[in-house]
């Protein structure tokens, strides 16, 4: 009887371990499965986090650049404005007095020149120049001009750029302000202005174009150009003109039709390697003196003809034939 108690008390022993060691494994499989999803709730809310930081980047880096984008276009419209309110567009301050400027010394600029413009021509029927100070005789050119002598009408001081003819044959871009703006023409210097307040004295022609009220006195600009390109200002070839009068003792030329101002007129003869400059006349203005030596010699001579803007003409011929009066030589 008590071997059987004992083995009774063995068996409830027995139970009560596995039933204690059974809760134990279910608990550790409990702790792990809540663990388990604690970190798959970590895992899950990384993500998230990560997601919320790749989708704030582009938004943090465009937001700049856009700021950026529109700074600049601000800066460029109050840029283009005030270049464009501080752009002189040439129009004259009272409409009903753009032909009557108060007359004033022209004012002469490293690049334009300013003051008076004014006709001596007819704009409604526009004539030739006769050549006026400048010695060209009777032309074809309806597009010229006479500039002033000088700057200081009360000094007579001779700082102008007539320069004793040396303007002569140069070409001007003249612009005059008027109610609408700018308006523009193109002239060949033929003449010297007798208005002690010129500046530029148009021909009938190149005034139609700038005086849109008629003739009278602008405000204007005017600067040196090259003649080249304005067929209107050209009656022909460029060439070498002998003066009436010339001989084999003495004479004069000019250049007819040249490309721009002329600078410089030399000679040499054929062969030899230096160029003589000619001497500025003072017999009549806008002529070069021929030496007379020259002028017996039948041997070839290159003439060397230079201009403003770095362009040259040169011609060969005989002394003899600079001592044929009134003639005009094709360069």
């Amino acid at each position: 009887m008590s071997k059987l108690k004992f083995w009774i008390n063995f068996a409830t022993l027995l139970v009560i371990l596995c039933l204690a060691s059974c809760s134990s494994s279910s608990a550790n499989e409990d702790t792990e499965t809540a663990s388990d999803t604690v970190e798959s709730q970590e895992t899950d809310t990384d993500s998230d986090e990560a997601t919320d930081v790749e989708t704030e980047i582009p938004v943090e880096t465009e937001t700049p650049v856009e700021s950026e984008t529109e700074s600049e276009t601000e800066s460029e419209t109050e840029f283009e404005t005030e270049f464009e309110t501080e752009t002189d567009e040439g129009v004259c301050t009272d409409p009903y007095l753009c032909s009557a400027f108060t007359p004033d010394d022209p004012t002469i600029g490293d690049d334009k020149s300013t003051g008076s413009v004014t006709t001596y021509g007819s704009p409604d029927n526009p004539e030739n120049s006769v050549g006026g100070a400048c010695n060209y005789g009777q032309t074809q050119i309806k597009y010229y001009a006479a500039i002033h002598v000088h700057v200081s009408a009360s000094d007579s001081d001779y700082l102008g750029p007539w320069q004793d003819g040396h303007a002569c044959g140069g070409c001007v871009h003249v612009r005059t302000r008027t109610a609408d703006g700018w308006l523009e023409t193109y002239a060949r210097i033929t003449d010297r202005c007798a208005d002690e307040f010129c500046g530029v004295d148009l021909g009938g022609a190149p005034a139609a174009d700038v005086m849109p009220l008629g003739p009278g006195r602008y405000e204007g600009e005017w600067k040196w150009v090259s003649c080249e390109d304005h067929p209107e200002v050209f009656d022909g070839a460029t060439a070498l003109y002998v003066k009436d009068g010339s001989n084999s003792f003495w004479s004069l030329i000019q250049v007819r039709n040249p490309l721009s101002r002329v600078l410089q007129v030399s000679i040499r003869k054929v062969g030899d390697e230096g160029f003589t400059p000619l001497e500025w006349a003072i017999e009549a203005e806008n002529f070069y003196r021929v030496p007379p030596e020259i002028l017996q010699d039948n041997d070839a001579y290159e003439i060397l003809i230079e201009y403003e803007y770095s362009k040259t003409h040169s011609v060969i011929l005989t002394g003899t034939d600079l001592a044929q009066a009134d003639t005009l030589i094709t360069i």
